[in-house]
């Protein structure tokens, strides 16, 4: 029987593995056209620094699953969304969201 872990699952875990990540993508996801401003993603993410932030939207454009928007009318705006390839990861989280909701005591985990 071979019991290597599918480099698939180590792959993916690679990405939403990592602190943030899973979040700002299921984040994008229940925004609006999937797109937010940065402040608006670190006023909902509470406890990520800006500099962290910053740092994981760069990681996430790096992986494809983001775009970063720049417009420019008298100001700069820079929005944030998810690609096709981030959408599909946010639809793979919702089962894990279930899985979570069915299994995880969030009050066990608060304490």
């Amino acid at each position: 029987m071979n019991t290597r872990v599918c480099p698939y699952i180590e792959a993916s875990f690679d990405i939403i593995g990592k602190k943030w990540n899973g979040r700002l993508i299921h984040y994008l996801s229940l925004c609006e056209n999937q797109s937010a401003h940065f402040s608006d993603i670190k006023q909902e993410l509470s406890g990520i620094t800006s500099r962290a932030l910053s740092m994981k939207l760069t990681e996430l454009v790096e992986f494809g699953l983001i775009n970063k928007n720049v417009t420019s009318d008298s100001s700069v705006i820079i929005t944030y969304s998810l690609t096709e390839k981030g959408a599909e990861l946010a639809k793979s989280l919702k089962p894990i969201q279930e899985w979570a909701k069915r299994y995880v005591n969030l009050e066990e985990k608060i304490h």
